[in-house]
């Protein structure tokens, strides 16, 4: 008899996949110390880009007969990729990781938002309450006008942006579209940003430790990858999906221990208000889509 079932490990997946999310971010966040941003992002993106284009091979997920529709979701999904790593980098080197962190788990709350305005998608009072308590919950860990705000919460603000609207393109684009393939496309994106951007700054020598650091980061990725990927296909969406508030919990963690950074107690307030709120958002979205199905004959539940 076995003792996890398929949810359970989906579960542990999505949090191995988080934290590896999070160690990543603490490498970038420590090689920026002696390495410029562009030039980091750069390095970094070789690896990533060689790692996913092998990946999508042994996958043969390495197509390109898609419509140019799809070809134009794709192209912008990379937009969002693009500015939102820029953004996100930009702050998280600015910024306590467990604030950033904290912020973007704020996701789950704006692609909701952002499909009912821009996609039709259908938005009950209990969503949208969830949604505006939540976002009120960022603007207790930014904290504007306060002593620990800074021009680079915007960043964060922005980055969410970013990432919500490569979020909706992936909602738009057919099935039929390689999950790895969008993911090779953006790492490009990414990859070129800090090539273009690093031929217009002054690039430094990479001394063992923030090459260790960049190579760290290369790796977390790649593992993250590669569990956020099999915890969806090991799981259900809707009982896997919450798992991903591990990330907050890693940055909090590794927050204290690499930075010393410990955040305050509205930052704690406001990030516990957008977590909560992201579960019911999901939690609702779950329901509904339990519902639908079981409105369409002939559907296996």
């Amino acid at each position: 008899m076995a003792i996890l079932n398929d949810n359970m490990r989906g579960a542990l997946l999505m949090m191995g996949a988080m934290t590896a999310y999070t160690l990543n971010d603490v490498f970038v966040k420590l090689a920026l110390a002696d390495v410029p941003l562009f030039q980091a992002i750069f390095l970094r993106g070789i690896g990533a880009v060689l790692f996913l284009f092998i990946l999508c091979h042994v996958l043969g997920q390495l197509r390109f007969d898609f419509p140019r529709s799809e070809w134009g979701l794709i192209a912008l999904r990379t937009s969002g990729e693009v500015a939102g790593t820029y953004f996100f980098l930009t702050a998280l080197w600015h910024m306590p990781i467990a604030n950033v962190t904290a912020v973007m788990q704020a996701l789950p709350l704006t692609v909701s938002l952002a499909a009912a305005v821009f996609l039709r998608e259908p938005l009950g009072w209990r969503r949208l309450t969830a949604i505006l308590i939540g976002l009120a919950g960022v603007m207790l860990i930014i904290q504007p006008g306060g002593a620990d705000f800074s021009f680079f919460s915007l960043y964060a603000l922005i980055t969410v942006v970013c990432v919500t609207l490569r979020d909706l393109m992936v909602r738009r684009m057919s099935r039929d579209v390689p999950a790895v393939l969008v993911a090779l496309a953006a790492a490009v994106g990414v990859t070129a940003l800090g090539g273009v951007g690093s031929l217009f700054i002054d690039l430094r020598p990479v001394g063992m430790w923030p090459g260790l650091y960049i190579f760290g980061a290369t790796c977390s990725l790649a593992f993250g990858y590669v569990f956020s990927v099999t915890a969806m296909r090991k799981g259900e969406i809707g009982f896997v999906a919450p798992f991903r508030y591990a990330s907050l919990v890693a940055a909090l963690i590794l927050g204290v221990v690499v930075f010393g950074e410990w955040p305050n107690g509205l930052t704690f307030l406001g990030a516990g208000i957008v977590v909560a709120t992201g579960l019911f958002t999901l939690y609702r979205e779950t329901q509904l889509r339990t519902r639908r199905n079981k409105m369409v004959p002939g559907r296996l539940n």
